[in-house]
């Protein structure tokens, strides 16, 4: 076996194991942001002052601080007031709260993109304000999300490499360390990067499709 097949041989299997961690990890940020950043959206936009001071509180902290910054401030700073989660529990946590911001400015900008006179004719209707943004605005707000959702997806999946930094074996902790255990940090972390640009194509991929779907049924 020459060198460089036994070196993808040693790499592979560590950053395979990587790589589950970090689609596991952008999924359920994700899947927590986008949960998360709907209830802000939905407080942006409420005609109740506190609800709109909150929301916007929350979007204007967590945009504003460097989700590195976070990671250490939650792994580092939750043991020290008492409260015990796994590492992976908690940087998928901080992760999911950093980009609900982001999410919820992405719903708000879409629920612009409804005209005025959807949610006048809703109250017509007699819809609470709840029902009227879940079964009215929402639906049609979404037409206008699918790619800037996407993007936000795709920096979700790339700033899981962020968890590194703080003891996470994710893909690029996987990949440093092989680099210290086998001395190959090209072969490492030129096939993580493969890795990383198969995830953003393809995630790019399938919401250009989606978008064409929504697109076609209006």
């Amino acid at each position: 076996m020459t060198a460089l097949p036994a070196a993808l041989h040693e790499t592979l299997g560590p950053l395979g194991h990587g790589l589950q961690l970090t689609l596991a990890m952008t999924a359920i940020a994700f899947g927590g942001a986008l949960a998360l950043g709907v209830l802000l959206a939905v407080c942006r936009i409420s005609p109740v002052p506190p609800l709109r001071a909150l929301g916007t509180a929350y979007v204007t902290v967590f945009r504003n601080v460097p989700l590195l910054v976070l990671l250490v401030l939650f792994v580092f700073g939750l043991p020290d007031v008492g409260l015990l989660f796994s590492l992976f529990a908690t940087v998928t946590l901080t992760m999911a709260l950093y980009w609900a911001a982001f999410v919820c400015e992405v719903l708000r900008a879409g629920i612009r993109t409804v005209p005025l006179g959807q949610a006048e004719a809703a109250r017509a209707l007699g819809l609470t304000a709840t029902q009227s943004i879940r079964h009215i605005i929402l639906p049609q707000a979404l037409r206008s999300m699918v790619q800037p959702l996407a993007n936000v997806f795709i920096a979700v999946a790339l700033s899981t490499s962020l968890a590194a930094a703080v003891g996470v074996a994710e893909m690029t902790g996987q990949a440093q360390f092989v680099t210290l255990k086998y001395d190959q940090p090209l072969t490492s972390f030129a096939a993580t990067t493969v890795v990383y640009v198969l995830i953003t194509l393809t995630s790019g991929l399938i919401a250009g499709r989606i978008e064409r779907k929504v697109a076609i049924r209006r």
